[in-house]
C-alpha cells in the first residue's frame, strides 16, 4: 500500500527555515553575490551540493565541547572515529567491517585521488558510468590516467536509469584498472540493486578491475530501496573493493573536511600512505569530531532532515512534470533531481537555447549539466527549506514558459 504524500504540517519546525548564510564565506550563495535579474531579484542557489539547514545540535554540542579543550594540534583518527562508524554500517547498512579497515581523509575527492595512484600505472584507465559528480571525470588526467566513460540509459518507462553491460563490459580493456562507482549515484538519484552491484563484480573480477566506490549519499535513501555497500558482497570483487563514506551530506557538516576509506585489503591499506605521496594533509580535527557524533547521536535528526527532503522531492518533481519540454526521473536517494531539458532545447532558436542562461535570467541557479557530462541537463539541489524551494520551482517555470515556442 503507498504511503500517503507527507504535508507540510508533518515536518519538523527546525527545517522550514534557515540561517542567513549572506557573507559567510558560503561557496554556495556566494556564487552570484552582487548579480540580480533584469527585475531586480537575487538569484538563488540551488547548485552545489550542501544543504541550508543547520546542523544538528548533537554535532554543535560535540564542536563546542571539542573546541573547549582549545587545543588544535595536528590529529589522526580520535579513538572513537572507527568504532562509531563500525557500529553505524552495521545498524543501518548491515555491513560488519573491522575498524582496523578505517583510515581517515580529509575529503572523498582526495580519497580518489589517492585510489588513482594506489591502483595503476600512468596512461591506465580509470572507468566510471556518466553523468557523474564532476570530479569522476576530470580526476584521471591530473593522475596521468585515462578517463573510461560508459552512459547510463534513462528508461523513462520504468523511470530509472539502467546499466548498458554490453558497453560497460566493452570498455574494460586490458588497461582499464579501476571502476570508480558512485552508489548511491549524483547526479541522477539512482541506487544500484543487489542484482547490478554482484553484475558489476562479476565483470570486475573477469577483468582484473578493482572497485572504488564512493557511498557519502548512503544516509539519504528517500524512496525505501536499500542501500547495499559494494564491500559487503559477498565476492572476491568487494574484498578487493575501497570505500568511501562520510558523514557531511547527510549531516551538513561538508565544510569540516572529513570522511574515512574502509580499505578491507591489508596490503592496500600499507601502501596507502605512499600513494599519497606526503601531499594528503591531516584531517580537520573538528571533522572527527563532528563526524563521530553525527554517526552515533545523529539518526534522529536524519529522521526528520529524510522527512523534509521526501516532501520536497514529491513537489519538485511534480513542479518538473507540468513545464512542457523537461523532464526528470525522480531520484531515489539524495537531494538532488536531474532534469532532462534536452526536449525543451530543440524547440528553441540557437541563439536562446541554453537551459542553464535562463534559468540564472528567472533568478534561479542550478548546476550545469555539462559539468557532469550530461549535456542538456540541469542539476537542482533541494536540500532547502519548502519556501525557498517552491519560490525556485516557480522560477523555473517562468525561465523555460518565457522561452516556450509555439509549435501548435
Amino acid at each position: 500500500m503507498q504511503k500517503p504524500d507527507l504535508t507540510i504540517n508533518d515536518l519538523a519546525a527546525d527545517f522550514l527555515q534557515c540561517p542567513d548564510r549572506h557573507d559567510t564565506g558560503a561557496e554556495k550563495w556566494d556564487r552570484y553575490q552582487g548579480r540580480t535579474t533584469a527585475t531586480g531579484k537575487e538569484i538563488l542557489p540551488f547548485w552545489v551540493a550542501d544543504m541550508d539547514f543547520q546542523s544538528p545540535d548533537v554535532v554543535l554540542d560535540a564542536i563546542h565541547k571539542r573546541t573547549d579543550h582549545a587545543v588544535f594540534g595536528y590529529t589522526h583518527e580520535t579513538p572513537g572515529f572507527a568504532s562509531t562508524l563500525t557500529t553505524h554500517l552495521r545498524e543501518q547498512h548491515n555491513w560488519q567491517i573491522d575498524p582496523s579497515w578505517v583510515i581517515g581523509v580529509p575529503g572523498i575527492v582526495t580519497g580518489l585521488s589517492i585510489t588513482a595512484r594506489l591502483l595503476s600505472q600512468p596512461s591506465d584507465g580509470i572507468l566510471t558510468l556518466t553523468p557523474v559528480y564532476q570530479p569522476f571525470l576530470f580526476l584521471p588526467k591530473l593522475a596521468e590516467r585515462r578517463s573510461v566513460r560508459v552512459p547510463l540509459h534513462a528508461d523513462v518507462t520504468a523511470q530509472r536509469w539502467t546499466i548498458d553491460w554490453e558497453l560497460l563490459e566493452a570498455a574494460m580493456t586490458p588497461d582499464v584498472k579501476i571502476f570508480w562507482l558512485c552508489h548511491p549515484h549524483n547526479p541522477t538519484g539512482k541506487v544500484f540493486t543487489r542484482e547490478e552491484l554482484l553484475r558489476i563484480a562479476e565483470l570486475c573480477e573477469k577483468h582484473g578491475v578493482t572497485v572504488v566506490s564512493d557511498e557519502i549519499w548512503d544516509d539519504l535513501i528517500l524512496d525505501g530501496s536499500n542501500h547495499i555497500p559494494f564491500a559487503s558482497l559477498d565476492h572476491p570483487a568487494a574484498r578487493r573493493s575501497i570505500t568511501f563514506v562520510a558523514a557531511s551530506k547527510t549531516w551538513n557538516i561538508a565544510g569540516l573536511g572529513c570522511a574515512a576509506a574502509i580499505v578491507p585489503n591489508k596490503d592496500f591499506r600499507h601502501q596507502w600512505r605512499q600513494a599519497g605521496g606526503g601531499l594528503v594533509p591531516m584531517v580537520n580535527p573538528l571533522g572527527y569530531t563532528a563526524s563521530e557524533a553525527a554517526w552515533k547521536d545523529g539518526d534522529a535528526w536524519r529522521q526528520k532532515l529524510l522527512d523534509v527532503l521526501k516532501y520536497n522531492k514529491q513537489h519538485a518533481v511534480r513542479a518538473i512534470q507540468d513545464i512542457p519540454g523537461i523532464s526528470c526521473i525522480p531520484p531515489q536517494a539524495t537531494y538532488l533531481l536531474w532534469i532532462d531539458c534536452n526536449e525543451w532545447i530543440a524547440r528553441q532558436p540557437p541563439d536562446r537555447n541554453q537551459p542553464q542562461h535562463v534559468c540564472e535570467k528567472a533568478g534561479i541557479g542550478p548546476s550545469n549539466g555539462n559539468e557532469f557530462g550530461g549535456p542538456g541537463f540541469l542539476r537542482l539541489n533541494f536540500g532547502c527549506p519548502p519556501a525557498l524551494l517552491q519560490e525556485g520551482l516557480e522560477r523555473l517555470r517562468n525561465a523555460f514558459g518565457a522561452y516556450e515556442t509555439s509549435d501548435q
